[in-house]
């Protein structure tokens, strides 16, 4: 699937959270972060055995001043005017807006847009509406560069593909461990998030089968046992 294909009539932003104020002349583009909370937090999850304290969860200052950095190198090989565009995609399951509000409207303070979406069924993630939004600052031509942060990205592999086949930097900003196609991609970068200076307070216990200690380790499920009770027939492992 191309990037022209997916959703070409959703609308978008004329300015969306970026490290200074966006402007909407046809002569600025855009260092895109798209921000996957879903999957990201399903991958964090993995990696701690559970849900993050506070000194494991990503701190989004520390990820602002990244983008703007990287913004500032794409800069100063491209013609006309650069800005960052940092956004982040969830889903509010029910009951949950009052746990969750603190934590968007965190975002929105340090200069992230936050696209929020109920999550009323399985089928309601927001994968369509990221790849959407991506789609569109590609189709307006944009787009001076794009980061997908995703656990694993495999739904925006061809995406940004498309898009690095263009001349345009692309990354995927995730988590080595669960991402190998993109460390080893010839096309796209890759940035182990943890790599990105202050974005965790504390090194993560990571384990994978690399790097497994001579006494072993225990790989912790990626989803609860439960989910298989709402999962779709066929998505079994053989």
């Amino acid at each position: 699937m191309s990037v022209s294909e997916i959703a070409p009539e959703m609308p978008v932003p004329a300015q969306a959270g970026s490290g200074s104020e966006a402007s909407s002349g046809s002569d600025v583009r855009r260092v895109l972060l798209v921000w996957d909370a879903p999957n990201l937090d399903m991958g964090l999850g993995a990696i701690l055995g559970g849900r993050p304290t506070a000194a494991y969860r990503p701190r989004f200052d520390a990820l602002g001043r990244w983008l703007l950095a990287r913004t500032a190198e794409i800069s100063i090989a491209t013609k006309g005017r650069i800005e960052a565009e940092a956004t982040v995609f969830t889903n509010i399951a029910p009951g949950t807006a009052d746990v969750v509000r603190p934590w968007v409207e965190a975002l929105r303070n340090v200069g992230f847009a936050v696209f929020a979406k109920p999550k009323i069924d399985e089928d309601s993630d927001v994968d369509a509406d990221m790849l959407a939004h991506i789609a569109a600052r590609h189709r307006d031509g944009g787009l001076a560069g794009i980061m997908v942060a995703s656990a694993d990205g495999q739904a925006f592999r061809e995406p940004l593909e498309a898009i690095a086949a263009k001349g345009i930097p692309a990354q995927v900003l995730g988590f080595r461990e669960h991402a190998s196609w993109a460390v080893t991609s010839d096309t796209l970068g890759f940035v182990d998030l943890e790599d990105i200076p202050g974005v965790f307070r504390e090194p993560l216990p990571r384990v994978s089968l690399e790097s497994l200690p001579d006494e072993g380790a225990w790989l912790q499920p990626f989803r609860p046992l439960s989910a298989l009770l709402t999962s779709r027939p066929g998505q079994g492992v053989a």
